[in-house]
C-alpha cells in the first residue's frame, strides 16, 4: 500500500482592503449580483463575478426554483454564460460572495461540490489555471490559485 497525502494552499486577506484593486472591483461586482439573487427557498444569496482574458466581466447569481434541483448556483450561472457568449475568451479570475438573510456571513464560502466540477470543466479545457477569490458578506477573503487547489482529484475527460 502506498500513501498519498494531498495539500491545498490557500491564501486569507483580512478583508477587502488587502486585495489587489482590481480583484476588490471584481468582487464588488460580485455583491451587485449578490444583491439580485433569486432565493425564496434558501434565504442564501451567492454572487460571481468572472473576468475574461478579453476584459470583460461576466455576473451571475443564484437562481431557486420551487423544484429545488432545477435552480442553479451563482457560479454555474456565471461561467456557463461566459461559455455560451464568449466561447473562446479564457476565465482568468472568479470572484465570490454568498450572505444568508438569517444571519451574518463573515468567513469564505467556497463553491460547492457541483460548481467545483463546472469550474474545472473550464480550467482544463483553457489550460490555464483559474484564480478564485471567495468570502461570505464581509470579513476574510479566501484565494486559490486553481480550481485543482478545491478539487484535487477532479474528474475529467481523460476518465472517459
Amino acid at each position: 500500500m502506498k500513501e498519498i497525502k494531498i495539500e491545498t494552499t490557500l491564501y486569507i486577506y483580512q478583508d477587502l482592503d488587502e486585495l489587489p484593486k482590481n480583484v476588490t472591483l471584481l468582487m464588488q461586482k460580485a455583491f451587485e449580483a449578490r444583491r439580485n439573487a433569486y432565493a425564496p427557498y434558501s434565504n442564501f444569496n451567492v454572487g460571481a463575478a468572472l473576468l475574461l482574458d478579453n476584459g470583460e466581466i461576466i455576473t451571475g447569481n443564484n437562481q431557486e426554483n420551487a423544484s429545488y434541483p432545477s435552480g442553479l448556483c451563482a457560479e454555474r450561472t456565471a461561467i456557463y454564460y461566459a461559455g455560451s457568449q464568449y466561447p473562446r475568451a479564457k476565465i482568468i479570475q472568479m470572484a465570490i460572495s454568498a450572505g444568508s438573510k438569517n444571519n451574518l456571513t463573515t468567513k469564505p464560502i467556497p463553491p460547492c461540490g457541483a460548481c467545483r466540477q463546472a469550474i474545472a470543466e473550464y480550467e482544463i479545457k483553457q489550460d490555464t489555471p483559474i484564480e478564485i477569490y471567495f468570502m461570505g458578506e464581509t470579513g476574510k477573503v479566501a484565494k486559490s490559485n486553481s480550481l485543482a487547489n478545491l478539487l484535487p482529484l477532479v474528474f475529467d475527460k481523460s476518465v472517459l
